[in-house]
């Protein structure tokens, strides 16, 4: 498999942009969602400076821990609790631009300081949340919403498995 590639210095779009091709590259090849999703984190975590990016899935009425990259996260979430799971409720995405500032926040990690949180689905899954925290305020905005649903977007039509 070859190594994907992306310049640190570059500006966040010109980042997604280098990006979703070699995402794309990589996931067209694999059927397996949990492989894909998987895959992803690692793409995003080593391309950002982000403290946590990783996924949740939907099982039995609740989101479970799926494929991250980062600190210890929280195992399972509740539907309406914390961004996670008002970004389920609501099946909207949620920017944070201060964790401290969002009622209910759930904090898996004291070092995080901003989120977002993207819903999507695939053919194997009828919820998963796209889940991304860094270390520093109003990190996220939308530049990340519209890169990271395009990503979605693509783990929706790769992963059939």
């Amino acid at each position: 498999m070859e190594e994907l590639h992306i310049d640190k210095s570059l500006d966040k779009a010109t980042k997604y942009k280098s990006l979703l091709p070699q995402i794309e590259g990589l996931i067209s090849t694999e059927k397996d969602t949990i492989a894909n999703l998987a895959n992803v984190a690692a793409v995003i975590y080593e391309s950002f400076d982000f403290l946590w990016v990783g996924f949740y899935l939907e099982k039995n009425g609740e989101l479970v821990l799926g494929p991250f990259q980062g600190p210890l996260a929280c195992t399972r979430i509740q539907k309406g609790r914390g961004v996670c799971g008002k970004s389920w409720e609501r099946n909207e995405s949620i920017i944070v631009p201060d964790v401290d500032q969002f009622d209910d926040h759930i904090a898996c990690s004291s070092l995080s300081k901003s989120e977002i949180v993207l819903p999507f689905s695939t053919p194997t899954f009828d919820t998963i949340i796209f889940d991304l925290d860094s270390e520093k305020i109003a990190d996220f905005d939308q530049t990340d919403e519209e890169y990271l649903k395009k990503i979605c977007q693509l783990l929706n039509q790769y992963c059939i498995e």
